[in-house]
């Protein structure tokens, strides 16, 4: 199975935790590793750009988004490709070239698990607009990964493993 993992973070040159993910995969064959975050250093994905982005997940047989979770939601470089991205491919020739794919994502977050738990919207809820979006395009929706209290000491890199078989 070919693995894309689309990845973004806003702090990516301090991150530790996503660095320690990101390093552990490397050298997986199956997996490519497309970081937003080195890629656009200067935030922006240009029209020009986003031929090529969609060729990626045309090639993937699963699309991961990995992000840290800011403000209960996505950096904003990852939000911008949903924008430009997925809004050309929903009005573009190729709305259908995504279907029967996987889709998942792989998230930290600084807080604890019971504090997710304890608001009116979880984490599973906080993600539904992405999943969704993604649904809309016919991909299968796998359950999101979630590391809790992330920091480069307590991560699961089995289970994080898991996501690219």
């Amino acid at each position: 199975m070919k693995v894309l993992l689309i990845f973004a973070h806003t702090y990516w040159n301090d991150s530790k935790v996503n660095h320690k993910l990101l390093e552990s995969i490397k050298d997986f064959n199956n997996v490519r590793i497309h970081n937003l975050s080195t890629i656009y250093k200067d935030g922006k994905i240009n029209k020009e750009n986003i031929k090529s982005e969609i060729d990626l997940l045309k090639e993937a047989d699963k699309i991961i988004f990995q992000f840290p979770l800011f403000w209960f939601s996505t950096p904003s470089l990852l939000k911008e490709w949903q924008d430009n991205v997925l809004s050309d491919l929903l009005h573009g020739n190729e709305s259908k070239c995504l279907e029967g794919k996987i889709f998942q994502i792989i998230t930290t977050a600084g807080g604890e698990k019971s504090f997710y738990d304890s608001l009116e919207y979880n984490t599973n809820a906080l993600l539904s607009p992405i999943t969704t979006s993604f649904k809309h395009f016919g991909l299968k929706i796998e359950n999101a990964l979630c590391f809790y209290e992330a920091n480069e000491n307590n991560i699961d890199l089995n289970e994080y493993h898991k996501c690219f078989k």
